[in-house]
């Protein structure tokens, strides 16, 4: 079986054409500033990137119309037709309180996906864009939609509410939902498959550390908590996000600076975060540079950064009443090993030991980094949400078959 997934962004789409015979990925790549006249489209091969097309991309069914022609085409295509391609899964960023799995997108879920886009108007839209296309480029062609949303519709009411009138969550839905869920779902079941535990005995923080991050508490493998809420905003210090804010000081700040609405929105999710307090970069790596050169405002970010991630990895193992493993994931958490140094310094009270020279040497790899004799497991998983999209929607269309 051959599946295409597919995450469209309001100008982008990344690709990726899996055999799940392997689970090899037989394509991957990206469409960039879809509607601008210097768009592109990225090729991984063979460890080089390609740019098999350069000029403008009107719309998202332009940009999957020349993604179909690269996979069939005769200088870097693996497909003989687009008859091999079997289904087609689509990251879904919302699925609100409709969808704890992923499903075959029919007319009803369909509909349902688009009453989610009030909650997400930024991706929804997009999502279905690409769901749309394809319905045009490939008719009759079986879709699935993965929802970022779903693995977290486990969480117990008095995790997911909010202290609001009752009538607010009723009449609109405001509550915690969280993201990154698929990431979340993948990381954990990947490190007790390494370590061959039952993940129905463990109990799993785990710390999805990028751009934008959010960590998880996850009991028995289910989600019972996640530091993402009603949106993608609160939780950790991100990049360009303010994370946990006192909604005081963000009504302080809009009186003061006569923001209206979208000026506070562009706040909260681009000006602020690790760009906002260094005012150097939203890069991680940046920032480490400059605290190397004794930049104080560098210095004080990412010991924000680490706090953060330590108090929440505090407050999940308290929710679950221990922790059993601690897992690092995302670009950040996968790569950045003095972030990781400084969100496990201090966790010995709850039996995590960190190797420093495990640690120190490795990014990108599945690997314990936590001591012998430590009571805790520190692992680092690199997430694959494209292989668990590909997967799911595998298991969907199968059962749909039988």
């Amino acid at each position: 079986m051959k599946i295409l997934v597919l995450n469209c962004g309001s100008s982008s789409i990344k690709y990726q054409l899996f055999n799940m015979e392997t689970k090899d990925v037989l394509a991957k790549g990206i469409v960039e500033k879809i509607g601008l006249e210097s768009s592109f489209i990225k090729l991984e091969k063979n460890g080089e990137d390609k740019f098999p097309f350069e000029g403008e991309i009107k719309d998202h069914q332009v940009g999957i119309e020349h993604i179909l022609e690269i996979l069939t085409g005769k200088d870097n295509g693996c497909l003989e037709s687009l008859n091999d391609i079997d289904a087609v899964g689509h990251r879904v960023a919302h699925g609100g309180e409709k969808f704890s799995d992923s499903a075959f997108i029919n007319e009803n879920v369909y509909s349902e996906i688009e009453k989610c886009c009030e909650l997400a108007p930024l991706h929804n839209p997009a999502n279905l864009k690409g769901v749309d296309a394809m319905k045009n480029l490939i008719p009759g062609i079986r879709q699935v939609a993965v929802f970022d949303t779903s693995f977290h519709q486990t969480m117990p009411d008095y995790a997911y509410m909010y202290g609001i009138p009752y009538s607010l969550y009723t009449r609109y839905g405001i509550r915690r939902y969280g993201f990154h869920g698929t990431s979340h779902r993948y990381v954990a079941n990947k490190a007790c498959e390494h370590l061959g535990k039952d993940i129905e005995k463990m109990k799993i923080i785990t710390c999805h550390l990028g751009n934008g991050a959010s960590l998880a508490a996850i009991d028995k493998g289910k989600s019972v908590d996640t530091s993402m809420g009603f949106t993608p905003v609160e939780g950790l210090v991100m990049g360009t996000r303010t994370g946990d804010l006192d909604l005081g000081a963000l009504l302080f700040i809009m009186d003061k600076e006569n923001y209206d609405l979208k000026e506070a929105n562009n706040l909260i999710n681009k000006q602020s975060g690790m760009l906002g307090v260094t005012e150097i970069s939203s890069d991680m790596r940046e920032i480490e540079i400059e605290a190397e050169k004794g930049n104080k405002r560098a210095e004080v970010g990412l010991k924000m950064y680490d706090y953060r991630v330590k108090k929440y990895i505090g407050a999940y193992a308290a929710a679950m009443n221990g922790v059993d493993m601690i897992i690092f994931t995302g670009g950040i958490g996968e790569n950045a090993t003095t972030t990781r140094k400084g969100v496990c310094r201090g966790l010995e009270y709850l039996g995590f030991e960190l190797d420093e020279e495990k640690n120190d040497g490795l990014r990108g790899k599945t690997a314990v980094i936590s001591k012998h004799s430590s009571k805790g497991t520190i692992m680092v998983v690199p997430t694959n949400e494209e292989l668990v999209i590909a997967e799911d929607t595998r298991r969907i269309i199968s059962e749909m078959d039988k």
